[in-house]
């Protein structure tokens, strides 16, 4: 038993009053699905070095939601803006011993709770300036959220909120040994959506960003995770059917990354109708065609909607999300200048990180002064983009790729912060 005072460590919270911010009539966008063109972004990697921005802004909600960066965001002709994790989460600490933190966010410890490290000099009342700032533009406010697993990490983790709850309720055990936790996630834990008070719990933080923060949807990592019942991935179980009954989050767009390591984890093409996917085989053919590699075939059924996923159940071509880079994996300058990953700036030898990039460097690894080269690499970046725009399903942008933005080979950037 330990006997030693946990009190300055324990996370604490406070309740504030959801009714007091003024959004001076505001109105929200509804971007139809087919209308759609998302933008996927970071808050403090949108703002945090624009020497448009007051200095006391940079890195903020507020930052976000500032005039310049909203008119750049809307002259790119952006509806919807997807914003990676900014539910509150903890920095890791096997990463503050490597001096790193946690960038991504994609570990949550509060499901109701904005993060407070995005704040500026209005606090909360920050995050609701910039969706209003948004909305005024008619731009949509996409959250990347996680259900999946939570801050706590495994059986040696610490507790820190539901652990100490109800164990075995709100995490996914192993049936035989409810010591250890079963992993789908890659996480150390699955949250147990299946039970009926951990989905409540889920159902009541999704309406509380609806209607309380106003958002206009929602994108679900590792999404599959959701779905899963005892028997399986279900896209007619608890979740889904919650989701499709609720007159609030049915009407919102939602987005399934759909896919977890555990058994049967790969549903792309499986989600309920009203769904839309990230499509990684959009992603990886598009790669391979302007790489070279005989995908005719492939590439065709990509760039027409990919039927051969979504003609399903009365699903539209909408329901594909198409994307060449998102936030996990090689930006678009990256894709066409390096053939391997190059993350050893993350602590872990270069052995984190997708191997298979389906990249190419055209003959230099990584900047060159070859201008023959860096032709070539341009004329790429258009091809790609161009085949992004053009295809029938919903396109996603990765936020810097319009101008070449790099993070020098690192495919796995969670932790440069």
């Amino acid at each position: 038993f330990d006997t030693r005072d946990s009190a300055p460590f324990t996370p604490k919270c406070k309740v504030v009053d959801p009714d007091a911010f003024d959004w001076q009539g505001e109105n929200r966008p509804d971007v139809p699905w087919p209308h759609a063109v998302i933008y996927e972004t970071h808050v403090k990697g949108f703002t945090q070095r624009n020497p448009a921005l007051p200095p006391e802004l940079r890195g903020t909600f507020e930052g976000l939601g500032h005039q310049a960066s909203v008119d750049y965001i809307k002259s790119l002709g952006i509806t919807s803006v997807e914003l990676l994790p900014v539910h509150r989460f903890p920095d890791d600490q096997h990463l503050l011993d490597r001096g790193l933190k946690n960038f991504w966010g994609y570990n949550t410890l509060g499901f109701f709770a904005p993060a407070s490290r995005y704040y500026g000099p209005a606090g909360i009342a920050g995050f609701r300036d910039m969706v209003r700032a948004f909305h005024d533009a008619g731009i949509e406010v996409i959250l990347d959220v996680v259900y999946n697993h939570t801050a706590e990490g495994n059986e040696l983790g610490p507790t820190l909120s539901f652990k100490g709850i109800d164990n075995f309720s709100y995490y996914r055990t192993m049936p035989d040994q409810h010591r250890y936790y079963i992993n789908d996630t890659g996480t150390g834990n699955t949250v147990n959506t299946s039970h009926p008070r951990v989905l409540q719990m889920v159902m009541d933080s999704l309406r509380y960003w609806a209607q309380a923060m106003h958002v206009d949807g929602f994108r679900f990592d590792l999404g599959t995770i959701l779905g899963r019942e005892p028997e399986g991935f279900d896209p007619r179980g608890g979740f889904f059917d919650a989701v499709t009954q609720d007159p609030v989050l049915s009407k919102l767009k939602l987005i399934g990354e759909p896919w977890d390591i555990g058994p049967g984890g790969y549903q792309v093409g499986g989600f309920p109708p009203g769904w839309g996917e990230w499509n990684d085989k959009y992603r990886d053919t598009v790669r391979e065609y302007w790489k070279g590699d005989n995908v005719s075939n492939d590439f065709a059924a990509r760039l027409l909607g990919s039927g051969d996923l979504y003609d399903l159940r009365g699903r539209r071509p909408w329901s594909s999300v198409n994307f060449i880079t998102a936030h996990d994996g090689f930006t678009l300058n990256d894709l066409v200048s390096y053939n391997e990953k190059h993350n050893e700036a993350n602590g872990e030898d270069n052995n984190d990180g997708h191997n298979d990039n389906r990249s190419c460097n055209y003959g230099e690894e990584g900047p060159t002064e070859n201008q023959d080269i860096v032709a070539v690499r341009e004329r790429q970046k258009r091809n790609f983009l161009t085949t992004l725009l053009f295809s029938h399903g919903t396109p996603m942008l990765l936020a810097g790729d319009e101008f070449g933005r790099s993070q020098q080979g690192n495919n796995n950037g969670y932790c440069q912060d």
